[in-house]
């Protein structure tokens, strides 16, 4: 076969895989039967290369996912950092906007951001090695730590860890927390604190979400091994899995490979930074995308601790596991958790059954996160979505009445309300809330939480609905 066929037909090989199988076998035996020739080993390389690192075009699009990154990025909706795990193997990473706005300092893959709650993941994994080695017991209460916290002789810590054991959440507390949360306080200072709050119900009468639980959980740890939490999680992770970009969190000093974070409100805002010692273990971890996901796939395929301690960790009760939530995307079901600290913002994801991760961590955040984890699930299984489109519109109320009313069609489940007040629409679903539809053109709108997107075609009382690639005309009635 003469090698210009081949070149010229790579893009049809790359996109069939009965095909790419055939031709590999085939220049892999010509390489065998005759004298090596460079262009055949090029080409037979190419092909396994995509074969066993799994990233076919077809089952993820790497250049459409970074015209998603780089549109939110251009309209102000994000800045952050994305990785996607495949097999072990981190596939696909993308940073966007600026890591330090004020020094116009712009992100790499090694730059660090806040995880905020996705520490409890951290601290989780640590108390169940505690348990493996026989310094802590699960079932154990409390009390000989804490016998200041109220109903500390039933709280246990297996309570602490799935959120059922009661203790008031401190950050609740919005006025006071804000009046200390940038100071630094000791963890005595922190269980006086946690301890004014009292209790929100008996311990394991329900599942009430605490990030004083998580505080409480780290400093357990320090007392029992005695070291600082930094510490501990040096030890018993951060060094064995070669996690280089993770630490406990200090202040972020602005250089490159830390980030700050920022709010929205017009332009970008610098967020003042919670001090470390505030969250603990509960929210004080510093870390990257490609190092959680390292983390992520150890945890998952059994390189940190028992299957056992595993299972109990992913074992959920009224939503919640220990330092894990179980989170569906269709037919794809992960593990994982979000964070939220100052104005960084993130979510980790692990299919476990496939072994692909993702994660996402954004430190200037004007959208929505979970709008973020459903493109990539997409991505990631090589589903259609759609790439944002903010052009801003500004309909004439007028204008909008040529939209109300009550459209259905027999191919598409429910009927759906077009309604208005002033220059706003809305549009409803029987039994669902109002959502509030974005206009992009004249008789475009959409609402992108859910990916919606919705054209009218008033010559004929018709709309389609747009929704995942999939598109759907409703009449009004």
């Amino acid at each position: 076969m003469d090698k210009s066929v081949i070149l010229s037909n790579l893009p049809i090989i790359f996109k069939n895989k009965t095909v790419f199988k055939k031709m590999t076998c085939y220049l892999f035996s010509k390489m065998r039967l005759f004298t090596y020739k460079p262009i055949m080993m090029l080409c037979a390389m190419m092909l396994l290369g995509m074969f066993f690192n799994g990233t076919f075009a077809q089952d993820m699009d790497i250049h459409r996912l970074d015209t998603y990154f780089n549109t939110l990025e251009s309209n102000d909706k994000f800045m952050g950092s994305v990785a996607i795990l495949k097999d072990g193997k981190v596939v696909y990473d993308k940073q966007v906007g600026y890591s330090n706005l004020e020094l116009e300092q712009q992100p790499d893959v090694n730059t660090s951001y806040g995880i905020g709650s996705i520490s409890k993941v951290f601290t989780a994994v640590l108390i169940f090695k505690a348990i493996e080695e026989g310094m802590l017991d699960l079932d154990g209460t409390i009390e000989g730590y804490f016998p200041s916290i109220k109903n500390s002789e039933k709280i246990t810590i297996a309570q602490l860890l799935s959120h059922r054991s009661g203790v008031f959440n401190f950050t609740d507390d919005k006025e006071n927390y804000l009046s200390y949360h940038t100071s630094h306080k000791s963890p005595e200072e922190m269980v006086n604190i946690i301890a004014q709050g009292g209790s929100m119900f008996e311990p394991g009468d329900k599942g009430g979400y605490s990030n004083s639980n998580y505080v409480l959980l780290s400093i357990i740890l320090e007392k029992v091994y005695g070291q600082s939490y930094a510490a501990i999680l040096w030890e018993q992770l951060i060094d064995p899995l070669g996690l280089a970009h993770t630490y406990f969190g200090g202040p972020m000093n602005g250089n490159q490979k830390e980030s700050r974070s920022y709010t929205y409100d017009g332009r970008w805002k610098l967020m003042e930074e919670t001090d470390p010692s505030i969250g603990l273990g509960a929210g004080g971890i510093v870390s990257t995308p490609s190092d959680l996901l390292v983390f992520a796939d150890a945890l998952f395929t059994g390189g940190l601790f028992s299957k056992a301690s595993l299972s109990k960790m992913k074992t959920i009760r009224e939503n919640f596991g220990m330092g894990l939530f179980k989170i569906a995307y269709n037919d794809h079901v992960s593990y994982g958790h979000n964070g939220e600290i100052d104005g960084f913002i993130g979510a980790m994801r692990y299919f476990e059954d496939d072994k692909y991760g993702f994660v996402v961590l954004s430190n200037g955040l004007n959208y929505t996160l979970n709008t973020i984890t459903v493109t990539m699930v997409n991505a990631l299984y090589g589903k259609h979505y759609d790439i944002p489109d903010f052009r801003v519109y500004h309909p004439r109320a007028k204008e909008l009445d040529a939209y109300l009313g009550v459209y259905s069609s027999e191919s598409f489940p429910v009927k759906l309300s077009i309604t208005r007040s002033g220059k706003q629409l809305f549009v409803q679903a029987p039994g669902d809330a109002k959502m509030k539809m974005v206009a992009t053109a004249k008789g475009e709108f959409k609402y992108e939480p859910a990916g919606i997107a919705i054209r009218f075609f008033t010559e004929n009382g018709q709309l389609a609905i747009i929704q995942g690639g999939k598109t759907h005309v409703l009449t009004r009635e």
